[in-house]
């Protein structure tokens, strides 16, 4: 008997990102505030008893690589292992949507919602910490995108800490034509020694728990925007959505995607159309709450069934 599940996974942002120290081991410790956001693949899996264990991937994406260089491959080989589960054939189907290398965590989603679908599809699931855990060891954005909906991170990524939810606001995301190094960016803070944030984490919470669009404007930081050369055109992308409205304009994660949160979604298709006459394309989202992220809670009580 075939099994299958379809489920949505969420692309984050970040709306503070601070690096408070490399470790020995060439990690880095982070500080960060990251929301999902309502732009999302989706991943179907399908899992039935077969000869051996065998994983078949599929992408829209034909640039992707269909093989265990995909995170979401690796996410199934990793669940399948944890269980000691044998002779069972999967087959995963990724619609994507996410920009790929955007800062957006568009790997992490997939390798999320393989872990998120599978663990569905599971007689006995495992509880979401459990499913964090296998996350944590193959990327250190995936318990995020597991849980999703505004959280505080901490250590590489993987401490996760409930935040006061991010209002309803319109987001607008640009993709700059250039690509941003994460390696190189990593590089550039460690020269600078760049571990201390010039606003703390806490202006943050405060500014989410006020709701006020402009508290979290003022609280928002990204580091990796301080190590960005000038004249990147990240900088023309943020300028151009202040100038149409954004009460905020700010890098995700290491880049190069720009996001601007805006009072009023006219506002926002506003910056759209302006940032489609100098040929970019863009996308208008919303924040999604953890309810209805990757996974939205205990997977034990969606083992029949999900809601996405």
């Amino acid at each position: 008997m075939i099994m299958k599940i379809n489920v949505n996974a969420y692309a984050k942002i970040n709306l503070y990102l601070a690096v408070t120290k490399r470790r020995e081991n060439g990690y880095h410790d982070i500080e960060s505030v990251m929301q999902s956001i309502s732009l999302h693949d989706t991943v179907s899996v399908s899992v039935e008893t077969g000869e051996k264990n065998e994983i078949l991937l599929s992408c829209s994406d034909k640039n992707l690589p269909t093989d265990r260089r995909n995170l979401a491959c690796r996410a199934a080989e990793a669940y399948i292992s944890e269980r000691g589960i044998e002779k069972i054939r999967v087959k995963l189907e990724i619609e994507k949507r996410i920009p790929v290398a955007a800062g957006l965590a568009g790997g992490s989603a997939d390798a999320a919602g393989t872990l998120v679908a599978l663990n569905a599809l599971s007689p006995s699931p495992l509880t979401v910490d459990e499913l964090c855990a296998i996350g944590a060891r193959l990327g250190a954005d995936i318990p995020f995108v597991i849980k999703g909906g505004t959280m505080t991170a901490l250590g590489i990524g993987e401490i996760l800490l409930p935040a006061p939810e991010m209002p309803d606001l319109p987001i607008l995301l640009l993709r700059p034509r250039e690509s941003v190094s994460t390696a190189a960016a990593y590089a550039k803070i460690d020269e600078k020694s760049l571990f201390h944030a010039p606003k703390p984490l806490s202006d943050m919470l405060s500014a989410l728990k006020s709701g006020s669009a402009d508290e979290i404007a003022d609280a928002a930081y990204n580091v990796f925007e301080e190590v960005l050369p000038d004249g990147t055109e990240v900088f023309e992308l943020k300028a151009l959505l202040r100038e149409n409205g954004a009460v905020l304009s700010m890098m995700s994660g290491s880049g190069p995607s720009v996001f601007g949160i805006f009072r009023t979604e006219a506002e926002a298709k506003k910056a759209a159309d302006a940032a489609y006459l100098l040929g970019y394309e863009s996308e208008l989202c919303r924040p999604v709450p953890s309810e209805n992220g990757s996974c939205g809670g205990d997977c034990a009580g969606c083992a029949s069934s999900c809601k996405n």
